[in-house]
């Protein structure tokens, strides 16, 4: 099977975007609001889809994907000439009269390669930031969400100028013949491995990049929390999609003397959320490959089994496990477990808590359960992550105009709402100088030289 070549496709978008056809805050309004028709039109074909790849019931699906999608895009469309409009800077009086401003401007033609797990959302909200700044994009969706992939190729150019954008199916081979060209950005979510190949290839034109990658992610359970509040909002947050999330709560950390009840209230909620037999329930996903399954039935050995741990290989199901009497250096502490599966181990301090972050690769979200407030600023102040949320836990992506990104190991980048916005355009600084010379300025004596004499300056 031969190798496929792009050149010929992103020839052609960017001889458009050169036209100056995409730059228009009209055509830009336009783009999306044909995207959120796609949504609204097509939602049953989504929802198939995802159920399809993911077992994604239609809550979920419209919260993390399909209504999701239109609703950031109403959002672009209603704050994006506020983005686009220059920002004015204060000019130096020596520079004076004069006016000086940042200016936004498009990149160009971007490359978006999409994740399988929430395969809407993070392949659309990132071609919403591309729409918004005015570039073109060639949109390569997950082959691992297939049925999702699919509806998005096929309707997409139904709805979205084809002059500027385009979708391109495939797997590994498709994908690395897309990065062997000269894009203007690329903007890939996904796990470090691939991360680290896609930052080689955009290293070679100097292109810039948002990784949108995982970590491991800490959840502090401090003796001042709210065990029931705590213990349902990180169910939520662990258990959604299966634990295929990349801000889901990877680990707790939860305070010694409040262990028992809180593991108590843990089980109890898994309970009340999916049942005695969650492989029955229509609210819990499935896992998305047989590689994965085998790679997290693996985990299980990490420690002991306090709830679930069930797992049949047929269905891609593995139920939501929490394990206990965890070591730090098992298995399960070693890499991102994306999925349902959560290990507790036990501290006795804050200090303890900011030593094993710390020690940690930065994560893309920190989580604390905390009703004293400064213990929340004290571990805040001393961590890094992408992100985080107190007395919550992964759920903060949703917020429109909250930058979203990881820092170190963890990504590079953020985008949503105007975040996104800034993303995908160049910030252009311009000063604006008259041609008039104005010799009757006056100047301290440092400024007393035949160049600064003729400094141009505005009328």
């Amino acid at each position: 099977m031969s190798t496929p070549d792009f050149r010929a496709l992103l020839s052609g978008h960017r001889k458009y975007f050169q036209s100056g056809a995409t730059r228009p805050a009209k055509w830009r309004q336009q783009q999306l609001i044909a995207l959120r028709a796609m949504m609204k039109d097509h939602a049953e074909e989504f929802y198939r889809a995802l159920w399809t790849d993911l077992r994604r019931n239609r809550i979920d699906s419209d919260w993390t994907d399909v209504k999701y999608i239109s609703s950031e895009a109403k959002h672009a469309i209603a704050q994006l000439r506020r983005w686009m409009k220059p920002l004015p800077i204060k000019t130096p009086r020596v520079l004076t009269p004069s006016r000086t401003r940042v200016r936004f401007d498009p990149l160009g033609v971007g490359l978006i390669i999409g994740a399988w797990n929430y395969p809407v959302m993070l392949t659309l909200s990132p071609l919403i930031a591309a729409i918004s700044g005015g570039n073109a994009a060639v949109v390569k969706p997950s082959e691992m969400a297939a049925a999702t992939a699919d509806v998005i190729a096929r309707r997409l150019p139904e709805y979205l100028d084809r002059r500027a954008f385009s979708v391109v199916l495939g797997a590994a081979p498709e994908t690395t013949a897309l990065l062997e060209q000269h894009w203007d950005h690329i903007f890939f979510t996904g796990g470090t491995t691939v991360a680290k190949v896609v930052m080689a290839a955009a290293a070679r034109n100097l292109t810039p990049v948002v990784l949108e990658l995982g970590g491991k992610n800490p959840t502090i359970v401090h003796s001042s929390a709210d065990l029931e509040v705590a213990a349902r909002r990180i169910a939520q947050g662990r258990w959604s999609n299966a634990g295929q999330t990349c801000t889901a709560p990877d680990y707790v950390l939860v305070f010694k003397d409040v262990a028992k009840p809180f593991l108590k209230c843990l089980k109890e909620t898994i309970l009340q959320f999916y049942g005695n037999d969650p492989q029955k329930s229509p609210d819990y996903g499935r896992i998305a490959s047989d590689r994965h399954f085998a790679r997290l039935v693996n985990l299980l050995a990490s420690g002991t089994i306090y709830h679930g741990g069930q797992h049949d290989r047929a269905d891609h199901f593995v139920a939501p496990t929490v394990l206990t009497n965890v070591s730090s250096n098992s298995p399960v502490m070693q890499e991102e477990i994306f999925g349902p599966i959560l290990p507790i181990l036990e501290v006795g301090s804050v200090k303890e808590v900011i030593d094993f972050v710390s020690a940690r690769p930065s994560p893309l979200g920190l989580y604390v359960f905390a009703k004293n407030q400064s213990v929340t600023e004290e571990i805040l102040a001393a961590t890094t992550s992408g992100d985080a949320a107190v007395n919550d836990c992964a759920i903060q992506p949703i917020i429109h105009d909250l930058p979203f990104g990881g820092v170190g190991g963890s990504g590079m980048g953020k985008y949503h709402g105007e975040w996104g916005f800034r993303a995908y355009t160049n910030a252009r600084g311009v000063l604006y100088h008259s041609t008039r010379i104005d010799l009757g300025v006056r100047y301290p004596p440092y400024h007393r030289n035949k160049r600064l004499r003729a400094i141009v300056v505005p009328s």
